[in-house]
């Protein structure tokens, strides 16, 4: 019998040996996804920095407004797919398509979210999402113009942003830690 790979090429600690708000959050997940996503223990190496991570991820992800979670997703997916981060296109994968109800949505917006079935605001979002993650310094009023053609406000453009942006990190920290998807993150929203 072959041994999993590591989850992280960092050092992970035991869930015994963590500070108590970070082992309660961790134990949290667990109980309502029946698993410990790997980002949180990987990311657990360095406490200070989990708590900041999970604290603006949650900020970005969870707060009300015009984008839906699923559009937020959306967002996650396109970009991890550009920095080429296996583990946020799988894990982001698994709760877009939860989160839209769409066993198709996740493979499509990885591989081409020009071609996907989502409406044309969504696909506006996408092109100004992609243009912060590649070409940040090119952004002008223009592309917010075209964003609020499709209805996006100036909240709306920050969100997209910062997503984006807060996405770019993680996906530079799961690229160099080696961080592992779970596996039960393929068949998730699957049906």
């Amino acid at each position: 019998m072959t041994q999993a790979p590591a989850i992280s090429r960092f050092p992970v600690p035991d869930l015994a040996d963590m500070p108590d708000d970070i082992r309660t959050r961790i134990l949290a997940v667990q109980e309502k996804s029946g698993f410990i996503p790997n980002v949180f223990l990987v990311l657990a190496h360095r406490p200070d920095e989990f708590r900041a991570f999970f604290a603006y991820h949650d900020a970005l992800m969870d707060k009300p407004g015009n984008l839906t979670k699923a559009e937020r997703e959306m967002i996650v997916v396109a970009t991890s797919n550009l920095n080429q981060c296996q583990y946020c296109v799988i894990a982001h994968g698994a709760i877009l398509r939860i989160r839209a109800k769409d066993p198709l949505i996740a493979d499509q917006v990885a591989v081409n979210y020009r071609k996907a079935d989502i409406t044309e605001r969504q696909k506006a979002m996408l092109d100004f999402a992609v243009r912060v993650s590649t070409e940040a310094y090119k952004v002008s009023e223009s592309d917010f113009a075209q964003l609020k053609s499709h209805g996006f406000t100036e909240e709306d453009m920050w969100d997209i942003t910062a997503i984006t942006a807060f996405f770019g990190l993680s996906n530079r920290l799961a690229n160099v830690t080696s961080m592992r998807p779970n596996p039960e993150f393929y068949s998730m929203g699957r049906g």
